[in-house]
């Protein structure tokens, strides 16, 4: 089977995450999978004019939600969601909410058990 043989479905599955970031890999901040991301009062008021994962994001998370839950509500994959929301970010659409790091540069433990539980809880 060659590509022009493969169902239209399958071809967009594979272009769809390329074509959502503009072909970026890399986000424009440092965006853990536990990062809170917040909608700002600039984002709410730009949700109309917005496209939809963008839409999608900035309606989700008029509650804190992690990087990693946006994209296991968006069934995106995290390297995009990162990607999207730094997007946003920098745009002052959502605002972001870094955890406390341990004296060792680690995430703290009871916030990456909370993580988990949440995702587990999907």
């Amino acid at each position: 089977m060659t590509v022009a043989d493969e169902p239209q479905e399958g071809l967009g599955a594979r272009l769809r995450p390329y074509a959502l970031t503009g072909g970026r890999t890399r986000p424009v901040a440092d965006l853990p999978l536990e990062t809170l991301i917040r909608t700002t009062p600039q984002g709410e008021s730009a949700v109309p004019r917005l496209v939809l994962e963008h839409k999608a994001i900035a309606t989700m998370c008029t509650a804190p939600l992690s990087v990693a839950e946006i994209s296991a509500h968006l069934r995106v994959p995290l390297g995009v969601v990162r990607v999207l929301v730094g997007d946003m970010a920098a745009q002052g659409l959502l605002a972001t909410n870094q955890p406390q790091s341990t004296s060792n540069d680690r995430p703290d433990i009871k916030l990456l058990e909370r993580v988990l539980n949440g995702l587990q809880a999907l």
